[in-house]
């Protein structure tokens, strides 16, 4: 238990798993690539060597931010994530100018998302967009590399992580060049739309469950 500042003195080594977890940080190199379609892209992947190494499941996504779109605005994200009976906090630093989109990104499961965006809303954060995709992640035999088929509203994408060597790769290996990346959000994709078709419903979600 964490006691009060002027209490009790703390040993700085009583803290130390604090500095642990700052220290394990992941940073993300990925990319995407708009694809005609779900059946398409499986052709694709598996002519290229991969397998499915995740099944196909529905994720449903709540993005956090402040009044004033602090985060937004420093090109931060913080999303609440929920697939099947998992559910996953995410946080994401500014994305790096580049060919790739690499940022550090910290993660966290939880047992209870409900609870966890209320907490979220305790706080002052409030939900600004909510998207939801299909996802199914591949990999290929001995390699380290992860690709992912998202089947979104917005469309089909693949997403693209690992090194960038490894990146460049297997974009040549599925048929696509660099000058195919997308390095934009699922969030800034489908504002573009919306500025496209203002019709649009101001969250990325499908109408009815696909099945």
């Amino acid at each position: 238990m964490f006691g009060s500042a002027g209490a009790h003195s703390v040993h700085p080594e009583s803290l130390s798993w604090l500095s642990m977890a700052a220290q394990q940080t992941n940073r993300e190199v990925e990319i995407k690539l708009k694809i005609a379609g779900a059946p398409a892209a499986r052709r694709l992947l598996r002519k290229a060597g991969f397998r499915v190494h995740k099944p196909r499941i529905f994720e449903d996504n709540l993005v956090f931010d402040t009044a004033d779109a602090a985060l937004r605005r420093a090109g931060k994200l913080l999303r609440l994530r929920q697939a099947g009976k998992e559910a996953l906090v995410t946080y994401k630093g500014p994305a790096a100018p580049g060919k790739y989109k690499s940022r550090e990104e910290l993660e966290v499961s939880l047992s209870d998302a409900p609870r966890a965006a209320l907490i979220f809303e305790r706080l002052g954060l409030a939900r600004v967009f909510r998207y939801q995709k299909y996802r199914t992640e591949y990999t290929r035999p001995r390699e380290r590399g992860v690709v992912t088929l998202d089947e979104t509203p917005a469309g089909c994408y693949l997403e693209i992580e690992g090194t960038p060597a490894w990146i460049d790769r297997t974009a040549r290996r599925l048929g696509f060049s660099a000058s195919d990346y997308i390095t934009a959000s699922y969030g800034g994709l489908y504002l573009a739309e919306r500025n496209r078709l203002p019709d649009l419903p101001p969250d990325m979600v499908f109408v009815r469950r696909a099945t």
